[in-house]
């Protein structure tokens, strides 16, 4: 019984023509084949799988070829056959990972002055070049300095910055990108269609996806994704096998948070930890979708038709506003990083959602006939939606009057949620602490782990909310260094946490859960007490 080949080599390209991406390298080579310009060294780099050691053995067919220095190699001759097999004598390929010391560099080198046995050039392959030793490169470089005629060097790396200057002034370098997610998933198509195997359009997305613009990543995903779902490849198997979040999730957590609805939030926060869905893997995923949003709100023809849930990404985009959305974005991302230093991934992914809440412009239009979501404000005790509450005599009228309000009655935490900031500008309002507030003159420290918010377009905004508010020019300067801990976001966790520790303690206290503890011997689990919403 024959044993079948993995697809990754299987499907590894011949020719030129066959490789997917790279065309900016592949129109410099085909033309210095062309036009017989060689160079004595190229250095290949790039991410891995994405075609550096297939490029280099393509280049050493299209040199040796029996038809004469080509772009288009026949592939049939013994040449282009040995090559493809990998046992043409006249090239040579070194995993410098396994060969780092100068010994080997210098046999490799003294072999390099003999002429090649059967082909037109003596071709040395060096993969990962940049693990050599720095004497096996000194090795390498009086050759590279006068090479003979009969020999092409091809270096591929993935981490160029390692390799010494001498050499890469030396070499004709190309970078090789990694490949973009629709031609992985077209090329992946194409595999499937000759190999026969049932697939349907968003599961190679997926896989692409996943392939982070590696092509050996990709089939080998696909080789997992054809075992996994016994010879046919659906969305939900592969979703399995990549554990990736179902994004209907997603989009009902954007939904719940659009309504300002904290319990729906947690809600499916509960249900994404019944099912063990990776949060890592839902802040990412939460991540690319807003990232699609905003292309949607800014570059609509970007996001095409045949998108999954296209519907959806648009509704939400006309819902949010686009500042808001990039504020979204950073905060999952933050979310993502600090999730390792959370008390467990359920805390921290519900603290991120919670944070996103927070920051929730109190102006939100909804899109009501494109997402039928109620009106109603349903954000939890403690973040209801904030509308000046000022005397009637306070009340501006008319912008150029000022207004006589009593500086002792000023608090920062409070006037913040006077002043109607959405997005960043109230990020950096929440994370602020006023060191002088008065009428006339606003001293604000935001400490130095949130010194990123101080763009000027962001103080700009508080400015402009602090004229409006007071009816007059207020004088607004910002500074870094150390605060008491009294900004509005800090108060806000404080009085959350002393929610939850009220919580944890009438739980406690509750005589039926103490009888089951003394009983049965139970025990609390304390990550899963949440306060009541009131």
């Amino acid at each position: 019984m024959s044993q079948t080949q993995v697809l990754a080599r299987k499907w590894r390209p011949r020719n030129f023509s066959e490789l997917t991406g790279q065309e900016h390298v592949i129109k410099a080579l085909t033309n210095a084949l062309e036009q017989n310009r060689l160079h004595h060294a190229y250095l290949l780099t790039g991410t891995r799988g994405v075609g550096k050691t297939t490029i280099a053995r393509i280049l050493a067919k299209s040199l040796n070829c029996e038809t004469g220095v080509t772009a288009t190699p026949c592939g049939v001759c013994p040449a282009c056959q040995q090559i493809d097999t990998g046992s043409f004598i006249d090239l040579i390929e070194l995993d410098a990972a396994s060969n780092t010391q100068v010994d080997n560099m210098r046999e490799l080198l003294e072999n390099a002055l003999y002429a090649p046995t059967s082909g037109h050039y003596k071709i040395y392959i060096i993969d990962e070049v940049h693990m050599l030793s720095k004497s096996a490169f000194n090795a390498m470089l009086k050759t590279l300095e006068e090479p003979p005629a009969h020999v092409k060097f091809v270096l591929a790396t993935t981490d160029p910055q390692k390799i010494p200057i001498t050499v890469l002034s030396r070499c004709l370098q190309f970078n090789l990108k990694q490949i973009p997610q629709t031609q992985i998933a077209d090329h992946l198509k194409k595999i499937l269609a000759q190999e026969k195997i049932p697939n349907d359009v968003l599961s190679l997305q997926l896989i692409a996806r996943a392939a982070q613009g590696s092509m050996r990543d990709a089939l080998s995903l696909l080789d997992q994704a054809i075992a996994f779902g016994e010879g046919t490849i659906e969305e939900a198997g592969v979703r399995d096998m990549l554990g990736i979040i179902d994004q209907s999730y997603l989009f009902d957590l954007l939904e719940a948070l659009m309504q300002r609805n904290g319990l729906k939030l947690l809600s499916l926060a509960d249900e994404m930890e019944a099912q063990c869905l990776s949060f890592d893997a839902a802040l990412q995923d939460l991540a690319t979708l807003l990232h699609r949003i905003t292309l949607a709100q800014a570059v609509p023809q970007a996001i095409s038709e045949g998108t999954p849930e296209h519907a959806r990404i648009f509704a939400l985009a006309k819902a949010f506003a686009p500042d808001d959305i990039q504020l979204f974005y950073q905060i999952a991302l933050h979310g993502r990083s600090d999730l390792s230093l959370a008390p467990d991934e359920y805390a921290g992914f519900t603290m991120t959602l919670m944070r996103m809440l927070t920051f929730m412009p109190d102006d939100l239009t909804v899109n009501h006939q494109s997402l039928q979501i109620p009106a109603t404000d349903n954000r939890p005790s403690g973040k209801t939606a904030h509308k000046p509450q000022v005397k009637s005599e306070h009340t501006l009228q008319h912008p150029i009057h000022s207004i006589n309000v009593d500086s002792s009655d000023l608090v920062w935490p409070q006037l913040t949620q006077q002043l109607k900031l959405t997005g960043m500008a109230k990020m950096l309002a929440q994370h602020s602490e006023a060191k002088a507030l008065s009428a006339e003159n606003i001293e604000l420290c935001v400490p130095d782990m949130h010194k990123h918010l101080l763009d000027k377009k962001y103080q700009d905004k508080i400015q402009a909310a602090l004229n409006t508010y007071f009816g007059k020019p207020v004088v607004l300067n910002f500074s870094i260094g150390s605060i008491t801990g009294l900004t509005p976001v800090a108060l806000q966790q404080r009085e959350e946490q002393v929610k939850q520790e009220k919580a944890i303690e009438a739980i406690e206290k509750d005589p039926i859960v103490q009888e089951l503890i003394e009983q049965f011997d139970a025990k609390l689990i304390i990550p899963s007490i949440k306060p009541t919403q009131k």
